[in-house]
């Protein structure tokens, strides 16, 4: 097609280049080399200044997180581009909504001018070919589609025939130097594997394991294998029980392939989720073991043995928003008896409890009682400074004197007891598992404090009703008392409370800082 550039020193001219492996399919014509030429070809005959030439090897069309595209986008935000020229549009993307996006929004939003040679679009002018762009985008998003399909069905091929096809081998392993898809044991690693499943078998824990091998100074798996972190918290560079637990439980330690443990969640992105165990793809007996099947299967019944001791949990007020100020990560809480032989729970950051020795983080040691009441109190007196009790009562007596009727009464009165009733049933039914042993004792006694106290407010509330329903008593006296009732009983409301407090951090120093979902008026101190 003939394109028209009648003002040629009007533009600053970008050449944009990409090349991906299923790109390479459609021969040497596209190859990185043949676009340059091809552009700066069109750019000479034209008169047209180049800026720059910006060339994404390698990298998929479907994705448009790429360096030389994103360099471009800055050189057009800082008015240095005003014109992109490209192959054709498939260079741009595969990816037909960005494509759409990029070509129809953002560059006429920034006045860019953009050319695709092969296709004869040029938004400069009116054209039938700029028409069918969207449709040309569409066929080369199915056309993305369709190579990830056959990648797809041979990446599946391959795993079922037990061939390895991952980047990296599980630690212990290392891919063979000249057999492809092949994996050998890496004997300076695959030493730390044997001695891993030796303590295991010898009955130590998997969080003993960690600290020992933290204290041995042994690399991770993750720093072995040279691998950089994208995101470091306190706990990277350090062996982790679930580390410890995830490498007991690998079954390409017994020879077998285990692979599909996550899959993609489209084409188009690198986002990863993982795959309940009845569909990872395992193959047996692919390569040599490094643990025999025997000790392996004793680890997994001293495992298993263990997990019903580790199903503990707590109920307190402010369940997961309690973090450690130093580190961000939540807070453990633990089960402590004083000396009245009273159970009493703390807070203390999960980090110190994990990796004491590395110093990583300090203890926070505090009760969680005193930490609710701190954060209460600073509740009870920003909602004292908002809420003025003279307005509570006046937008109750609005409440009472509509909402105030007999029939009313008597259908509230029946849902209550309908309530009360299923709660009964509950206790009835926790009790019978309680003597069958399908409920914990700690369980039964948390739920059914819980369930009794539920049952007890029902029934004070239909007394409470009756009362009113026998003696008419009068709405002046019924917005008090609701006013009075949510006073005492808002601050333990968990649903109201988390719509107030979005974080609360505890620091080394034992200091509480609470933050809200909404603007803290002033003059309140913590």
């Amino acid at each position: 097609m003939y394109f028209k550039i009648s003002n040629p020193m009007d533009y600053r001219i970008a050449l944009y280049i990409r090349l991906s492996k299923e790109d390479e399919t459609e021969g040497p014509s596209g190859s990185v080399t043949n676009q340059k030429s091809l552009l700066l070809d069109f750019a000479k005959t034209h008169n047209l200044y180049v800026y720059d030439i910006y060339i994404d090897d390698g990298w998929s069309g479907t994705n448009f997180d790429r360096p030389d595209f994103n360099r471009m986008i800055t050189d057009i935000e800082s008015g240095n581009v005003n014109m992109v020229i490209t192959k054709d549009l498939s260079r741009l993307g595969r990816d037909y909504i960005l494509t759409g996006y990029y070509m129809e929004k953002y560059f006429p939003e920034h006045s860019v001018r953009y050319i695709s040679l092969l296709d004869g679009v040029d938004t400069g002018i009116d054209s039938s070919a700029n028409d069918i762009t969207p449709f040309r985008a569409i066929m080369n998003d199915m056309y993305a589609k369709d190579i990830s399909k056959k990648i797809k069905s041979v990446k599946h091929d391959k795993q079922h025939k037990g061939l390895f096809i991952g980047g990296k081998a599980s630690y212990g392993y290392k891919l063979h130097p000249t057999e492809k898809n092949t994996i050998i044991i890496d004997e300076e690693a695959a030493k730390i594997v044997r001695y891993i499943f030796k303590l295991a078998l010898d009955g130590v824990s998997c969080r003993q394991i960690a600290v020992d091998l933290n204290n041995k100074g042994i690399p991770t798996p993750a720093m072995y294998a040279n691998i950089s972190l994208t995101r470091k918290g306190p706990y990277s560079g350090q062996w982790s029980s679930e580390k410890i637990s995830d490498m007991l439980q690998n079954e390409m330690y017994i020879g077998n392939m285990v692979q599909g443990k996550s899959v993609k969640v489209s084409y188009k992105s690198t986002k990863t989720v993982k795959q309940p165990r009845d569909k990872w793809i395992i193959v047996e007996d692919t390569h040599e073991p490094l643990i025999d099947k025997e000790t392996f299967f004793k680890v997994q019944e001293l495992i298993r043995s263990r997990n019903h001791t580790r199903n503990r949990t707590y109920d307190f007020l402010f369940k997961g928003l309690i973090y450690c100020h130093e580190c961000g990560y939540p807070l453990a809480v633990i089960n402590r008896k004083n000396a009245a032989g009273e159970n009493v729970l703390y807070f203390v950051c999960r980090t110190y409890q994990r990796f004491t020795k590395s110093g990583k983080c300090t203890c926070h040691s505090i009760k969680e009682s005193t930490v609710t009441e701190a954060v209460l109190d600073k509740i009870r007196r920003i909602c004292g400074k908002y809420a003025q009790r003279e307005e509570l009562v006046s937008i109750a007596k609005k409440v009472v004197s509509k909402s105030q009727n007999r029939d009313r009464t008597e259908e509230e009165i029946q849902e209550l007891e309908n309530k009360i009733t299923t709660i009964t049933t509950n206790l009835d039914k926790m009790y019978m598992d309680r003597l069958n042993g399908i409920l914990t004792e700690s369980d039964f006694e948390r739920i059914y404090l819980r369930l009794r106290e539920e049952r007890s407010a029902l029934e004070i509330r239909i007394n409470e009703m009756n009362q009113m329903k026998k003696f008419n008593i009068k709405s002046d006296e019924i917005a008090e008392k609701m006013v009075n009732q949510f006073s005492n009983s808002s601050y333990t409301n968990r649903e109201l409370l988390v719509s107030l407090v979005e974080r609360i951090e505890l620091t080394k120093n034992k200091e509480v800082i609470i933050k809200f979902r909404f603007k803290e008026p002033e003059n309140i101190t913590a």
